[in-house]
């Protein structure tokens, strides 16, 4: 290896998204991603725990941006408006990633493991969300409910703002989504 560059977290999960794009996820080794990355399989594990993980870094931080604002909001805010206040936090953390973003839904949409996984992941968040919602005072079982209406709302909206022709925020895609939730909850006159 060359003398130290910093950001190897970083050139991982490049070199591992450049791989599974040329070759697919099945066919890339870790070795070939470190190598990539001009760094060692050693360097890799510290990182990350195994090569799907380089997919899902950062979810940690999103599970915990999605449970501080939602513990954050107004305690007069309805329980999905607290939702809305996640969603559109996790939006501006979304903002400048949109190509790569785009590059990781096309690797997830060709691996029935990595789409295993992310479904695993969203699980996760509605159950981070559900418990900030339980510590603001709702009982169950709206708080899961409402946690996993605002999940679907964020993975529908996700799924449409990494789509190839879609042109609009991220923030525009979550607000028209959970708009449209909310029509089909209210009762009719």
């Amino acid at each position: 290896m060359g003398r130290w560059e910093p950001n190897a977290r970083g050139r991982l999960q490049q070199a591992a998204l450049d791989l599974y794009i040329e070759r697919g996820y099945g066919q890339t080794t870790v070795a070939e991603i470190a190598r990539r990355a001009g760094l060692t399989e050693r360097t890799f594990f510290r990182h990350f725990a195994d090569k799907r993980e380089v997919l899902f870094a950062g979810s940690d931080e999103l599970r915990e941006l999605f449970a501080s604002t939602v513990a954050a909001a107004p305690a007069t805010a309805a329980p999905i408006d607290a939702v809305a206040a996640a969603l559109d936090a996790a939006a501006d953390s979304f903002r400048e990633r949109r190509d790569h973003a785009r590059r990781r839904q096309g690797v997830l949409a060709a691996n029935a493991e990595l789409q295993e996984r992310e479904l695993t992941k969203l699980a996760g968040l509605s159950a981070a969300v559900a418990d900030a919602l339980r510590r603001r005072g709702l009982p169950e079982p709206a708080a899961s409910l409402t946690a996993e209406a605002g999940i679907a709302v964020f993975k529908v909206a996700f799924e449409r703002w990494t789509a190839a022709a879609e042109t609009r925020d991220l923030s525009d895609l979550v607000h028209e989504s959970l708009d449209e939730l909310k029509s089909m909850t209210k009762c009719a006159d």
